[in-house]
């Protein structure tokens, strides 16, 4: 007797992580231990080059989708945008002395 097999490979949705991955099987039924919070799901739905290209293991709880984000991930969210806005305003700053700087060298020389 003999079987095909097709050769694959796992991970998990933290290691997959910006990566695209061009065709994908995704279990995202509720694990026997833990769980799963919308983060999970996100970044397990999107990690294919799109949608004929991904396939559900299996049936899954659709009221997954209708939970909240857990509260330390929204003010995770928030102090992450508080320091983007802060770095872009340093970085215009910084650019714009910069800027100034070579028109006064220009002008000396």
């Amino acid at each position: 007797m003999q079987y095909t097999v097709t050769s694959a490979y796992a991970f998990t949705d933290y290691r997959s992580q910006g990566q695209t991955i061009s065709h994908v099987i995704v279990d995202i039924a509720r694990p026997p231990t833990g769980g799963l919070t919308l983060f999970n799901l996100c970044v397990a739905l999107s990690r294919s080059s799109g949608r004929a290209s991904i396939r559900l293991l299996r049936d899954f709880d659709e009221k997954m989708f209708l939970c909240a984000h857990s509260a330390d991930l929204l003010a995770e969210d928030d102090r992450l945008a508080v320091l983007d806005r802060q770095t872009m305003t340093w970085w215009s700053e910084l650019t714009n002395s910069a800027k100034s700087a070579t028109r006064t060298c220009t002008h000396i020389s």
